[in-house]
């Protein structure tokens, strides 16, 4: 079976699904990738402790979380199959002094908008997995422990935003220009990964230009640590998959082998 990569994904709000250039973008992602067996995937949206997985079961209900949207998104369903074999999975590969939760939750949309995208058959099985921390170390160390996941097929997602700095925009067309504390702060985020300095992003909250404006709160860049955690190799220089502005943020989205 062939290795699976990690990926981490700008997701947007809902209208990414109606953003032709974003939606190309992410299928060209999905393209190019081997078919995986099953997704396992952690959303901005979801900040749980201890480690929480979605329902397993097949055609679980969707979480809608946001408001103030076309009614359209509401009725949007992203029906896939059983996920019981991969939360078995999962749960078997963490520490036995750290439980796992099993809840009834559905994907938000930090997980079902780029799926839907991406994946549009829903054919193939998806686990949503909590964060269980914001600290940077921690989640680098829960990304380690579910690399070996990608032998078996699996596809790892870190799905945020790599600025998010929602209450600093004052241009909300879709192809506004950024602002400086949004391009600046991907410009570093960019050169941190070439340059492999994980120490670096790890203190994006003190050593970033833009912050504290692109990300007021932490929970749209802190996925990332999920994905670089379960690289194969640590010093391997990420791959950009997307770069360029939505609303005048970030959508940087990487690939680690």
């Amino acid at each position: 079976m062939e290795r699976m990569p990690a990926l981490y994904i700008g997701h947007g709000a809902p209208m990414l699904l109606d953003d032709p250039l974003w939606s190309s973008q992410l299928r060209g992602v999905a393209a190019n990738l081997p078919k995986p067996k099953a997704i396992l995937i952690v959303s901005a949206h979801w900040e749980s402790e201890p480690v929480t997985l979605s329902s397993p079961e097949a055609a679980v209900p969707l979480v809608y979380d946001f408001g103030g949207f076309d009614p359209k998104y509401y009725q949007m369903k992203y029906e896939t199959p059983d996920a019981t074999q991969l939360a078995n999975l999962v749960t078997k590969l963490m520490p036995d002094t750290e439980s796992v939760h099993q809840s009834n939750r559905g994907l938000d949309h930090g997980a079902w908008v780029p799926l839907k995208v991406m994946y549009p058959d829903a054919d193939i099985p998806v686990l949503q997995m909590s964060m269980p921390t914001t600290n940077p170390e921690g989640l680098i160390k829960l990304g380690k422990r579910l690399q070996s996941l990608r032998d078996q097929g699996v596809l790892i997602i870190g799905s945020g935003f790599m600025t998010h700095g929602l209450p600093f925009l004052r241009d909300w067309r879709i192809d506004a220009n950024a602002p400086g504390w949004s391009s600046d702060f991907d410009i570093w985020a960019a050169e941190s990964l070439a340059n492999g300095d994980i120490e670096s992003l790890m203190k994006f909250k003190e050593v970033a230009p833009g912050m504290p404006y692109a990300h007021p709160t932490v929970e749209h860049f802190i996925p990332l640590f999920i994905t670089l955690g379960a690289a194969s190799d640590s010093e391997a220089t990420p791959k950009t998959l997307i770069d360029g502005y939505f609303m005048g943020l970030a959508k940087r989205s990487i690939l680690v082998a």
